[in-house]
């Protein structure tokens, strides 16, 4: 389908282009960019809601702004497709988030414009203070713009950001765009906070009047602008105190303000633009906004997939048998079950309760299940704490996103040995979202961390087992248990619950010549690789490990003992991994095998879809087929 821009936004090519356009057609240019941005991910999928709302924010900084010189930063990123079709990427933004295409965050290799690569939440504040403090002591005149989501502004990272920004002196722009949305509905005391603001009309009259006053007032000798300032804090302090949170960081606030105004926005930008040291500018929009369906169900719409922009359905594969669940799913239902059984049981997840599917008992169970928001490391120290108590806690974090963690895991969890049940979702390769969110590394920083077991299941089945034994009394060390994003293997997959034997794996076929060792999920690619092999009369063995710590040695000595070829798989990062495990095993036990190591290279492994990717690291069952048939010194033919 060829999807033709709007008349204006045809002929804007850069930011330089649309500064020519006059402020009274900005209305109408922002219509078609918010049309084009509908047209586009209808057909060709993405990031939907988030966009859509900062329309005519993303429209006003590149008018206001002198982009790039002038450094912008959006936090987390995926509310960046405007920005993306404003600065040079317009012709081939149908390629977002396709293979070998954009990426759906902006990205330094991707523009200059993209000043600062995102993809997880709440470093915008950070990063932008840096460049304006860098631009301070090169005596450079640029400014510096952080965009943040209320959701975003709930992390510890934004909040060290603002407090060392006002005392840093250096000319830095927060705007903090309020939607009360991440993906989920935001939680916590700073929405409250924030709706208090947004509600009181004594204070923003007032506000207003001041704001407008102070803009009239001759600054000179006898009224300078320090004095203008104090005036305008007393009386902002005097009408709401709760005007005090951001100046209290010594922040001035300005706000809040239509966030769909572009007139407004443009105005106070220039205004803005003008004052020296940091700001922080609130802005009230609609995630979603101009799409009806998007700003009635936002968190439907945070990333629906591709949809008819008319009548708003959503499309979805048909199949004419039943499909596996998605893993994530498997895990949501699967705790409630749990914790119908086990009162002891709680559910915790930063911000992810419909990704991450813990929605199910947060319905269910609202008194066991919470959404702490964006706060990672609170996550996991108010999980230890709970265990402290006797709790049986399953805390739930995308693989990615639990290495903001990591100090927590270590020094509130694995030292004081207390049995948080680590859930971590989106482990291996993700996709579309690309490397800021593929679950690389957990595995490999997991493995070197005392007292912590490493897990991964092979099959829905698996991970019910797994959550099933973790949840015992009987089980005393914390645990991360793996798996990956979208669907499992088994339609039928509510089976019987079991306890399995931590650190046992188990083996699923005999064979002869190479044994191929895998872990989680891959364990099905390396059996759909067997499968092919024997039409050319091999026979590997097949182990599922389940667990990288511990080792299952029973298993391990059986292996190196039978098989001097071994192959080893796993959706992990290659170092410090799995195949790193077994390799270190063989090397403590004098063992002398050809050992393949299969995993995630180490680099950077863009987006596309997850099939397009493991193909590209060459891990799917052609893959293995491959190695396999290498290691067995048979001749490789190379098709085309």
């Amino acid at each position: 389908m060829d999807i033709k821009p709007g008349p204006l936004l045809s002929k804007i090519n850069n930011p330089d282009d649309l500064k020519q356009l006059p402020m009274d057609q900005l209305p109408k240019f922002c219509d078609e960019l918010r049309q084009y941005i509908i047209d586009i991910v209808s057909v060709h999928g993405g990031h939907f809601g988030a966009s859509l709302g900062v329309v005519e924010l993303t429209t006003a900084l590149h008018y206001v702004y002198n982009t790039p010189y002038d450094q912008l930063v959006w936090d987390v990123g995926h509310q960046a497709y405007g920005h993306k079709i404003i600065t040079g990427r317009k012709n081939n933004f149908q390629t977002n988030r396709k293979y070998k295409g954009l990426s759906g965050f902006p990205k330094r290799s991707e523009s200059e414009y993209d000043t600062f690569g995102v993809g997880h939440s709440s470093t915008s504040i950070s990063a932008a203070l840096g460049m304006a403090m860098a631009a301070k002591l090169k005596g450079e005149n640029r400014k510096a713009v952080a965009v943040i989501g209320d959701g975003a502004m709930t992390a510890g990272l934004a909040f060290e950001a603002m407090n060392h920004a006002g005392v840093a002196d250096s000319d830095v722009l927060i705007i903090l765009n309020d939607n009360c949305m991440s993906i989920d509905p935001n939680v916590g005391a700073l929405k409250e906070y924030l709706t208090d603001i947004t509600t009181s009309p004594t204070y923003n009259k007032i506000k207003d009047d001041v704001w407008n006053a102070l803009g009239k007032l001759p600054i000179g000798k006898t009224f300078t602008r320090e004095m203008a300032s104090k005036l305008e804090h007393s009386i902002k302090g005097f009408v709401n105190k709760n005007s005090n949170l951001f100046e209290a960081l010594k922040l001035r606030y300005f706000g809040p303000i239509d966030g769909h105004n572009i007139t407004k926005l443009v105005d106070t930008l220039k205004d803005l633009k003008n004052i020296p040291g940091p700001k922080l500018l609130h802005i009230v929009t609609v995630k979603g906004k101009g799409y009806d369906l998007a700003e009635k169900d936002q968190t439907k719409w945070h990333a629906p997939g591709l949809f008819d922009k008319v009548t708003g359905e959503i499309q979805k594969k048909k199949f004419d048998t039943p499909q596996p669940p998605k893993y994530q799913d498997v895990f949501g239902h699967t705790i409630v079950e749990l914790a119908e059984q086990n009162e002891k049981i709680i559910g915790i997840t930063p911000a992810m309760p419909s990704g991450s599917s813990l929605k199910f008992m947060m319905d269910k169970m609202p008194h066991r299940a919470f959404d702490v928001g964006i706060c990672e490391q609170h996550a996991v120290t108010l999980s230890a704490g709970m265990a402290t108590q006797g709790m049986k806690v399953f805390c739930n974090i995308y693989s990615s996103f639990m290495q903001r963690a990591y100090d927590m895991v270590v020094h509130d969890v694995a030292i004081q040995k207390l049995p948080v049940i680590f859930c971590l979702d989106r482990a291996g390769l993700v996709g579309e979202d690309g490397p800021t969110h593929h679950g690389c590394y957990d595995i490999a920083y997991m493995r070197c961390v005392p007292n912590i077991i490493v897990a991964a299941p092979m099959n829905e089945s698996e991970l019910r087992n797994m959550m099933y034994t973790a949840q015992l009394d009987s089980h005393q060390l914390p645990i991360s248990i793996r798996y990956p994003r979208g669907e499992g293997v088994m339609p039928e997959w509510r089976t019987e619950m079991k306890e399995i034997q931590m650190g046992k794996g188990r083996k699923l076929k005999d064979g002869e010549g190479v044994a191929i060792l895998s872990f989680g999920h891959p364990g099905n690619f390396a059996a759909s690789a067997i499968r092919e092999l024997k039409n050319d009369g091999m026979n590997p063995a097949h182990y599922d490990m389940r667990f990288a710590k511990p080792l299952d040695e029973e298993l391990l000595h059986e292996v190196f003992t039978k098989f001097d070829k071994v192959v080893t798989i796993e959706d992990g990062c290659i170092q410090g991994g799995f195949g790193s495990a077994v390799l270190e095993f063989m090397a403590a036990h004098h063992y002398n095998a050809q050992v393949k190591i299969m995993g995630i290279p180490d680099r950077l492994v863009e987006h596309g879809t997850p099939k397009q990717l493991y193909d590209e690291i060459g891990i799917d069952a052609n893959g293995i087929a491959k190695v396999v048939r290498e290691m067995m010194g048979v001749k490789v033919v190379v098709k085309g």
